[in-house]
C-alpha cells in the first residue's frame, strides 16, 4: 500500500496531446477522485480525462508498475498534475488492505470528493463450468471489492463531508450467459447502488453506476481465441453497428461525478449503443452514419477488433 505522490523522474515537457473532453477545462480542480483498477482499460482513460480536468487522484491497482505507468503518461500529457497524483497498491477483495488504503488516500490527499469503482475482472464460462473458487473470486473482485471501497470511503470521509460514488455494472439485462459469475456480481453491484443511494443521501453523498455493453477495450485481448471471435461478431447486433470506446464510457462516469448530476442518485448509465432495446422482429441494418466519440488521444483498439475500427472519427 504505497500512498506517497508519484513523481516520475522525466515528467516531460508537456507537448503530449491533451485529453479532448467534452467538459469545461478545470471542472475538477482541487477535488480528489479515487479511480479503482486505474493502471489499465476504462479505468486508466477516465484518469485521463479527469487529470486533464484538473483533479487530483488516487489510483488503486493490484499491480503497482501499472498505475507508475499511468502516472508517468499523466505527467508528461499535463505537467500540472505533478505531485497531484498518488499511487496505492491494494487487493480490492481485502477489507484490512482496503480499510487502509483509504486512510492512506485521506493521509496524502486531506479528502475524497468522488470514487469510480472501476476496478473488477471475469472471464469467459458457462455455469456449469465454474468452480466456486474461480465464482468466489470474480465474486469478490466485482461485488465485495466495490462494497468495501464504498462503505471505507463512506465512513472516513463522505458521511460527514457529502461526495459522489460511480459504480461498474455491465449488459446484465436479461442476465449474463458465459458470464454468469460476473453477472450475479454486477447484478449485485446494481442493488448494492440503489441502496447506498437511498441510506447515504441524507449524507450528501450520491451513488450512481454506468453499465458498459460491448467497450472496444484492450482488456478484451485478454480473453481466449474464440471469445474474441465470438466478440467481433456482436457489432451487428448493436442498433448503432459498431462498438463503443473507453472514452465514451469515461465521459459518462465523469458527468455522474460532476456537479451537473447533482439530483442523480441511484441511477444507471446505459454506454451500450441501444443493445436492450434491439428486437428480434426488426432486422438491424447497416450503419449510414457514424458519430464516434474519441477524446482520448492514447487510445488504441484491442487488436481483436482493430481491423474493425478502421476510419473510425474522433
Amino acid at each position: 500500500m504505497n500512498a506517497a505522490v508519484h513523481q516520475p523522474p522525466h515528467p516531460g515537457t508537456g507537448n503530449a496531446e491533451r485529453y479532448r473532453s467534452v467538459f469545461r477545462p478545470g471542472l475538477f480542480d482541487g477535488q480528489t477522485i479515487v479511480v479503482t483498477g486505474g493502471g489499465s482499460g476504462l479505468g486508466r482513460c477516465t484518469a485521463h480525462e479527469l487529470a486533464s480536468l484538473g483533479a487530483r487522484l488516487a489510483l488503486v491497482g493490484r499491480k503497482l508498475d501499472k498505475l507508475e505507468a499511468v502516472s508517468a503518461e499523466l505527467a508528461v500529457a499535463y505537467p500540472e498534475s505533478v505531485g497531484k497524483v498518488t499511487l496505492h497498491s491494494c487487493d480490492i477483495r481485502d477489507e484490512t488492505s482496503v480499510t487502509q488504503t483509504v486512510a492512506d488516500i485521506l493521509s496524502a490527499h486531506g479528502s475524497i470528493h468522488g470514487l469510480f469503482n472501476c476496478a473488477g475482472g471475469q472471464y469467459p464460462a458457462r455455469l456449469r463450468d465454474i468452480s466456486l473458487k474461480g465464482w468466489d473470486t470474480v465474486v469478490r473482485n466485482n461485488l465485495h471489492g466495490t462494497f468495501l471501497f464504498s462503505r471505507e470511503c463512506y465512513v472516513q470521509w463522505m458521511e460527514a463531508n457529502g461526495g459522489s460514488m460511480v459504480n461498474m455494472l455491465a449488459d446484465i439485462w436479461g442476465g449474463l450467459p458465459g458470464m454468469g459469475h460476473s453477472g450475479a456480481a454486477r447484478g449485485g453491484v446494481l442493488t448494492f447502488t440503489e441502496t447506498a443511494a437511498c441510506e447515504w443521501g441524507c449524507a450528501g453523498v450520491r451513488v450512481n453506476a454506468v453499465a458498459p455493453g460491448w467497450i472496444a477495450s484492450n482488456g478484451i485481448d485478454t480473453y481466449d481465441d474464440e471469445y474474441q471471435s465470438l466478440l467481433r461478431e456482436l457489432r451487428t447486433k448493436v442498433p448503432l453497428q459498431r462498438f463503443g470506446t473507453e472514452a465514451e464510457l469515461a465521459s459518462a462516469v465523469v458527468y455522474l461525478l460532476s456537479p451537473a448530476a447533482g439530483f442523480i442518485n441511484g441511477a444507471v448509465i446505459r454506454v451500450d449503443g441501444g443493445v436492450p432495446t434491439a428486437r428480434h422482429t426488426w432486422k438491424l441494418e447497416p450503419a449510414r452514419q457514424d458519430f464516434t466519440y474519441n477524446g482520448f488521444p492514447l487510445y488504441k483498439p484491442p487488436q481483436a477488433f482493430s481491423d474493425q475500427h478502421k476510419g473510425e472519427k474522433s
